[in-house]
């Protein structure tokens, strides 16, 4: 890629936050700094097996391990973003700080797992509230 295009690279997601329920995926933010490197990321992710879940001008979502029978062994979705578009990271950090609402995020995933378990667009919207009061709260806090 050369020097620099890489900005940060964070493991963020569920299984990032301890003593929490988590899906066995493995979520991934990856920053660049200039916009002509989102394409040319996810043109060397897409060439190394990654597929493209959806784009818009300056995000792009990649995942690795879905198959035609579900997920394999190891699934991770990479969240690929211009440099400083993470919430995902106050969400993570926030939770890590605070267990009971780390705790609280559990319950609340736990119980839209089932209901939601073909959709997972309808998943993460459910979720959305809950996610971002608490971005707002870590942001708000200095934190």
């Amino acid at each position: 890629m050369g020097a620099n295009v890489i900005k940060r690279i964070e493991h963020i997601g569920s299984t990032a936050i301890p003593n929490i329920w988590a899906k066995n995926i493995v979520d991934i933010l990856l920053e660049v700094g200039r916009i002509e490197d989102l394409a040319r990321v996810r043109d060397l992710l897409v060439k190394n097996g990654w597929l493209v879940m959806s784009e818009s001008p300056n995000r792009i979502s990649l995942n690795k391990g879905y198959t035609e029978q579900g997920f394999a062994e190891k699934v991770f979705h990479l969240h690929l973003r211009m440099k400083g578009d993470h919430n995902e990271i106050y969400f993570r950090d926030y939770l890590c700080q605070h267990p009971d609402i780390a705790q609280a995020y559990q319950e609340l995933k736990l119980s839209l797992w089932k209901q939601f378990e073909h959709n997972r667009d309808a998943y993460t919207d459910a979720k959305t509230n809950f996610i971002n009061h608490y971005v707002s709260e870590a942001k708000s806090s200095n934190f």
